[in-house]
């Protein structure tokens, strides 16, 4: 049964003075009159001026988590991630290493700045979805051209927030990353939703492919002068490096070009042979998203290029250099992914806190006589770097770019351009 509405109307109000006082004030008395009015006599009470729910997020563990959509509408499947770092949002959601995935972040606001064209990390926006606690409502930073929400809608990028980011980020740490199903259609059920996420896999996926340029290019910019962090970085002479793009980031190949090299970047397909024919003086292998095992086109071509020219190897480009060399990957429970990671240079003793993003790490206990560890990851102590001294061999399992994230890892590529002068002087 329907109450009927009650309406207030306010009546002119009428001044008098308070008797015995010593201060008197003026007072303003308001008559209030009440009516009631039917049902049929005011607006659809339905019309609220705020957004309800619209959304799920479906996980294969058969929990449902409802919230409120924004950017495109629809419905996707992919396996969810979190992320801690505090910033750089717009450089996660456009890092090609996300493909397949849902990044959840642990930051609570997000979209506060907004979004510039100079702070992405490749072509285009690869991940599956975004998970957020709270949109902000409004932006702020002298950069920004557009908001988070109209940014991921141009892209055809889901997004939902109100969900308990916090909740859903202590099953994934207790249970591993879970695939799930985003989806803003009512018209599908919850019944169907689970069965998505439980019948689609990541694992064993070849998701380079899909995030890889199609012909090779160059590349000549490098870090801008407003936020160029290091002086003095090379004596002048130019390195010639082809890289292979399994995913890669922008942001290494400016620190590359800002250490004075010239860079090639080739197709994840290219031929190890074609890039013998160009002559370079190193051979940088990216990072990328997915299973390393599943891309054995690639572990071949890091094999062909073991011993002929040095190697430096990132993330996804680590990973393939331990295939090649005889070791193993794993998946990990819930993998690495933001800016706050704390690594060991086994070296040096010397702590950096480090970006990361990976779901796969290599097994150091298969890898042969002569290969050294050269970084640990602090957390869970897993292998975070690599060295063949005797083959040319280099490789760390985070991101010395950054982009989000601290520039404690830059001198990992000093370190490429001076394995590349000792060859070339030993040449």
């Amino acid at each position: 049964m329907a109450t009927a509405p009650i309406n207030l109307g306010l009546v002119k109000p009428s001044p008098f003075t308070v008797p015995k006082s010593q201060n008197p004030s003026k007072l303003r008395v308001f008559t209030l009159r009440c009516s009631s009015a039917t049902a049929n006599a005011v607006s659809d009470l339905s019309e609220r001026p705020w957004k309800t729910s619209d959304a799920r997020l479906v996980l294969e563990d058969g929990s449902i988590w409802k919230a409120k959509s924004f950017g495109a509408s629809g419905t996707q499947v992919g396996e969810v991630v979190f992320n801690t770092s505090l910033t750089g949002y717009q450089e996660i959601i456009t890092d090609p290493s996300y493909a397949g995935q849902f990044v959840l972040m642990t930051n609570p606001q997000i979209g506060n700045t907004g979004v510039n064209f100079d702070d992405e990390e490749s072509r285009k926006c690869f991940l599956g979805g975004l998970v957020i606690r709270s949109l902000s409502i409004s932006t702020s930073n002298y950069r920004c051209a557009e908001t988070l929400g109209d940014y991921l809608a141009a892209r055809n990028i889901m997004g939902i927030y109100d969900v308990d980011t916090r909740a859903i980020t202590r099953r994934l740490r207790q249970d591993g990353s879970l695939i799930g199903v985003l989806s803003t259609e009512e018209t599908k059920t919850d019944e169907e939703l689970l069965e998505m996420s439980r019948s689609w896999d990541i694992v064993g996926v070849d998701l380079i492919s899909g995030v890889s340029c199609k012909t090779p290019y160059e590349w000549v910019d490098k870090t801008d002068s407003e936020w160029e962090f290091k002086s003095n970085r090379n004596d002048g002479e130019a390195f010639r490096v082809v890289a292979y793009d399994f995913g890669i980031k922008s942001n290494i190949l400016r620190r590359l070009a800002s250490y004075g090299c010239k860079i090639t970047v080739v197709p994840s397909t290219w031929p190890a042979s074609e890039t013998l024919k160009m002559k370079p003086d190193g051979v940088l292998f990216s990072n990328g998203p997915g299973d390393p095992s599943a891309v054995p086109y690639a572990v071949e071509t890091v094999k062909e290029i073991f011993g002929k020219v040095p190697v430096f190897g990132i993330c996804m480009g680590h990973q393939l250099i331990g295939l090649a060399l005889g070791g193993t990957t794993f998946k990990m429970k819930f993998g690495h992914h933001g800016g706050n990671h704390p690594v060991c240079n086994l070296r040096t003793g010397h702590v950096e806190i480090s970006a990361q993003n990976h779901n796969y790490a290599v097994d150091p206990k298969s890898l042969p006589d002569g290969v050294e560890v050269t970084h640990v990851n602090l957390n869970d102590k897993s292998c975070a770097g690599l060295a063949y001294p005797a083959r040319k061999i280099m490789s760390i399992q985070y991101h010395p770019e950054a982009s989000p994230g601290p520039h404690d890892s830059d001198y990992a590529f000093r370190e490429f351009i001076e394995l590349m002068k000792r060859v070339k002087v030993n040449a």
